[in-house]
Order: C-alpha cells, then structure tokens, then sequence
C-alpha cells in the first residue's frame, strides 16, 4: 500500500458509489484518512466499509452540498475526526438523472437544479473547507471533457462543467496565499454505475477516438487526484487536466 497521502485527511464528495467511491477507496489506499460526503447514507456506508476492510481509515457524513450549513459541518467533522483537513475533491453532481434536450428547450427548473449541484454545491464545499484546511492542503474540482468537445443535448450539464474550470482558476488565485493549490480534472467518458445506466453500448462509446483505445474506469482517473492532493504538486495550481485517454487533442 503506497504512503503518497499518508497523514493527509481528504473529504471526497459524492463518494457512496461511482467516481466518488474510487476516489474515496484510491486515497485511502494511498494512506489518507478519508471523509465520505454524500446524501445517500447507505452507499456511504458501503464505502467506509470497503475502505476499512482493507485497512484504510474512513467516515460517512451525510452532506447536502447545496447546503451552506451541511457542507461547513461535514468540514468540521474531518477536523474532530481526524485532526485537520487537507485535501477536498468536489466530485458531487447531477448526470445520469439529466434530461437531453435542444438548449432553447431545456426546461429552467431542470437548468437551476443541475446548476444548484453542479455549480452552487462545488463553491459551498470549497468555501467550507477552505477555511478549515491546513497550509499546503488541496482542493480538487471534477469538471468534465464535454466542456471542450461541446456535447449537444445537454447544455446544463456542459455549462455547469464549464463553470467549475472558472471557479477552479479563481479560487486557485485567492486561495495561493495559504499555499493551497486548486485544481481541476476534466475526465472523459467514463464507465460508472451512472454511465452505465444511460447508453445500451456504454463499454465502447467513444473507444474508437481515443489514442489510448479501450474504455475508461473511475480507476482512470485516481493517479491524477491522488497526485494533485501529494506534496509532489505543491506549486501545479489552476490548471485543468483532461484524463479521456487521448481523445481531445486527435
């Protein structure tokens, strides 16, 4: 088991299953205590039980991230819990539930709430732990590489992705002064349970675009948060990496 993180605490997002869990299950491996924040309390649950079964350190919170309140206690929860914070991935959203539609039809209800957790959520956590975290700690935003290929059908999900880059470029600005480093990834499509969930011909969607040619797995994409969340990124900060594989640049 790698010590990359070791005495690090690291609150993941939206951790009861997918992209969150292996993000969860990755820093724990790698020595991090970690934090799952999430509103379902039994996927949390699940998720401390597979770190602690492999002699990881973890626990379950349950987190509205569009809750100012229920963000700032999950934060303060990691500080009784494990002495400090340092890492934050903002991983919480709405996907696989997100209606398709034309942009001019989309339906406003429909953009807010995506919005609300998207976008509202990933600065609610941040401020939160922000406050709360140790000098040289991490916060990482999950953005996604439909903002650069402009997925159509889905301009709610596109523009809320869009958005976490920009925060992650202005909060990597404000927060240089506590030596906090801020940084984004932007995976590619990847096979979760949600993904899953949505297309018929999941496991070879977009195989044939990439430079690297098989499909994607939440496994993808923990090397690059655990590496921003090392002291082997302390001076990487504001920057945004696409891990899809190879497809964006062919």
């Amino acid at each position: 088991m790698s010590q990359q993180l070791s005495g690090k605490t690291a609150i993941i997002t939206g951790a009861a299953g997918g992209l969150g869990r292996a993000f969860a299950r990755g820093f724990a491996s790698r020595g991090a205590n970690v934090v799952v924040a999430d509103m379902n309390e039994a996927g949390s649950a699940e998720t401390v039980a597979l770190i602690t079964a492999a002699g990881g350190k973890a626990i379950a919170v349950q987190t509205n991230v569009t809750d100012k309140t229920s963000c700032e206690a999950v934060a303060d929860a990691a500080v009784a819990a494990f002495g400090g914070l340092d890492v934050l991935v903002n991983n919480a959203a709405i996907y696989a539930t997100i209606e398709r539609a034309n942009f001019w039809e989309i339906d406003p209800n429909e953009w807010d709430k995506v919005m609300a957790v998207n976008v509202k959520g990933a600065w609610l956590a941040s401020g939160a732990a922000y406050t709360r975290m140790n000098e040289g700690g991490s916060i990482i935003n999950i953005a996604s590489a439909t903002v650069f290929s402009g997925s159509p059908l889905w301009m709610h999900y596109v523009a809320s992705k869009g958005a976490v880059i920009g925060m992650t470029r202005v909060m990597a600005r404000e927060a240089g002064g506590k030596n906090i480093t801020v940084n984004a990834i932007a995976p590619g499509f990847t096979l979760t349970e949600a993904s899953l969930s949505i297309m018929d011909d999941a496991a070879s969607y977009g195989v044939s675009s990439r430079a690297i040619k098989r499909a994607s797995e939440p496994d993808d994409m923990v090397g690059t948060a655990t590496f921003l969340a090392s002291d082997d990124a302390s001076y990487i900060t504001g920057q945004t990496i696409i891990v899809d594989g190879g497809k964006q640049f062919i």
